[in-house]
Formats: C-alpha cells, structure tokens, sequence
C-alpha cells in the first residue's frame, strides 16, 4: 500500500505522527467505452466551450458561479486556505459508539505510526481499549475538512471519515404516515422467519455474484467470439428476471418459512399420514369380532382383514349391519347353511371386512358376538 497523506494525530498536547493509507478498494471489474461500428476507443477531451481546443490538464482552473459572474481560483490561492494546509487529526470528543448513526460513515483509513517510537500510538489504541469510546476527530483532507471516527480494528488504528449533518438527506414519504393494521398472526411469522434466517454475520461467505458472470461472460466471449450464446454460457435467457408477482403476505411468510426449513415440515407430515394409517389398521382391529375358523389362526384373520381393508377401503371397525347367515349359540355352536348361502356370506364378509369364511357349506365357526 500506498501512503495518501502524513500528519499527526492530536490528543491533547500528545502528538501521534500517523501515515494513512485507504483501507479499501474497489474490486470491479474495470470496462471502458468503445465505438460499436469499429470498436474504436471512446475518450473525454477537456474541450474549451469558446475555442474548441482540447485543454490541458495544468492551464486548467476550478471556478465558481454565482448571480451571473464566474469567480476563478487558482492553486495557489485554493492552497492558501488554512484549513488546505493543515496536518493534523483534532482529537475533540471521545463518544460510546453506539452513539454514531452508520448512515454518517463515508470512507475508511488505516493509519500506520510514522515515528521511530510507536509508544504515544500504542498508547492512544490502549485508552480507546480502556474507555470502550471512539475518538471524534477533525482534519483536513483533498481540499476538505471533515469530520472523523477513529477507533480500532485488530490492534490498528483506523479513521472513518463521517458525513457532515447536512450532507444526509432526510427520509419524507407520505406513504409511511398512513396507518397500518398488522395482526398478530403476520408478526409471530414474521419473527419466526427472522429466527429461521438468524446467523453470525461471516462477510467471507457473500460473493460479488455480477463481478463473477461478468468475469464469466468475457471468458466465454474470448473463447466463442460472436458466436457466444448467453443462454448457454449461464443456462438462462438473457434478460430473465423476477416477473414482481404481488401475492398475500401471509402467504409470502409461510412459503418463506416453507423454503428455509427445507421442506423438512412437509416431509414429516407425509409420514404421520402414513403411520397414520398404520395406527387406524391396529385401532380397527381389536374392534372386528374375534373370528376361530377350523384349522385357521386368528393371526391370519388379521392379516387378511388388513390386506382386504386396504384394497376395499371399508373401514373394518364398522361393519354393515346385517342378518346372520347362519344360527350362533353363546358358547359354541355349528352353523349350517347351503352353497348358495355360504356364497353369499363370503362375498358379504370380503367386502366388509375382508375375511374369507371356509370355502366348504359345512364349515363351522365360532362366533362372540351376537347377531344384529
């Protein structure tokens, strides 16, 4: 880096020489103008408005208007202002730096101990450290005088230069004094949606997503020349964007909230619908009379009433009401009946509750309920 300036930090009659340098820097990508017809170099010539010629940097001058006369001042007489020629950072006010509104905070300096002894620089960062304050301070820069914070980030002091009061503009809209209804409801999810997003700040973790297609597209414009095809080079149409739907706000904040929990909610209410289903099976079961074929277990009556269940989609714990097939006594008993019947009694018995009866007329079965 580059020194841009030298002077001396002035803490009451302390003085700490300081060089600064500008702690940050402009990563874009760098394009100029050219002619579309020939790809010819478009430049901007200082041009004199009454003579035409093209002026050169040094025989020009910085002027003023006012009423209708132009005042010119030269360098030199720019460089006599006091304020031009001095070196120093004023310290005047130490502050909590809660009290400083970001919106004021303009560019940022590093500032590097410019003496042989750096202990009255040390010294200033261990009683901004002590104090927890930010030092305000006043100095002249590029024909300026503006107004300062200096304060410390890993164990350097650096200079904030802040924006005059006049220079932040105020806020009117009168679209903001209309009065506004926001339900609970909007607020619970709103918060719930800040939660979901809620994180330590890491700046490493953003990328400059425009510097890196732009970077992206001059790579593919040198290796395809005119025959570049943007939708292929970035997968999407030129020009395709958000199309601005306007949609409910409640709507908005559960699709949001939807999208950040990764769907996880969604997931989960498929599989309690599934085990769901598993439970009304069980829950269905004990309510189906208990069934003894001979020679079958209930087991199998089970299973099978389940599997029929699922094709018929007859809910078991609610069989139709119907007249017996057959004469059931309390304990035990044979129940007869002819082919016909116990044809009937199958199909009746397959479409409620899916348990098939004993393909013999004879078969004998006890039951443990008592006829409807």
């Amino acid at each position: 880096m580059r020194a841009i300036w030298k002077g001396a930090i002035a803490f009451g009659l302390v003085n700490v020489p300081v060089k600064v340098y500008s702690a940050t820097e402009d990563h874009d990508i760098s394009l100029h103008q050219v002619h579309n017809a020939d790809g010819g170099r478009i430049r901007y010539q200082r041009r004199c408005e009454i003579c035409g010629e093209v002026v050169d940097y040094s025989d020009i001058e910085k002027a003023f208007d006012e009423d209708g006369r132009t005042v010119v001042l030269s360098k030199d007489e720019l460089k006599s202002i006091p304020a031009e020629n001095s070196h120093e950072i004023e310290v005047v006010q130490f502050v909590p730096s809660e009290q400083l509104e970001p919106m004021m905070f303009e560019k940022s300096y590093y500032l590097e101990p410019d003496s042989k002894s750096p202990k009255a620089y040390v010294l200033l960062r261990r009683a901004l450290e002590d104090t927890d304050r930010v030092a305000i301070v006043q100095f002249a820069l590029r024909e300026k005088t503006r107004l300062g914070a200096l304060r410390i980030k890993d164990d350097v002091l650096v200079l904030q230069s802040l924006l005059w009061p006049d220079e932040v503009r105020q806020a009117n809209f009168p679209s903001l004094d209309a009065t506004i209804k926001i339900s609970a409801q909007e607020r619970d999810m709103s918060a719930a949606l800040v939660e979901s997003m809620a994180a330590d700040f890491d700046p490493t973790s953003f990328t400059d997503e425009y510097q890196v297609q732009l970077r992206q597209l001059i790579d593919a414009k040198l290796e395809q020349g005119e025959s570049l095809d943007t939708e292929e080079t970035f997968g999407v149409e030129a020009g395709e964007g958000g199309k601005g739907e306007v949609i409910d706000l409640m709507e908005a904040l559960k699709r949001s909230l939807d999208r950040k929990r990764g769907g996880g909610e969604a997931a989960s209410g498929r599989g309690n619908s599934d085990d769901d289903a598993d439970t009304g099976d069980e829950e269905a079961g004990p309510a189906q009379p208990a069934r003894k074929s001979s020679g079958t277990k209930a087991s199998g009556t089970k299973t099978a009433s389940r599997a029929a269940a699922a094709k018929t989609g007859t809910d078991d714990a609610k069989p139709p009401a119907r007249k017996p097939s057959a004469k059931t006594t309390s304990t035990s008993g044979t129940t007869k009946s002819t082919a016909s019947k116990a044809a009937d009694t199958k199909s009746s018995a397959a479409k409620s509750s899916g348990t098939k009866t004993a393909e013999k007329p004879a078969a004998k079965t006890t039951r443990t309920r008592k006829p409807a």
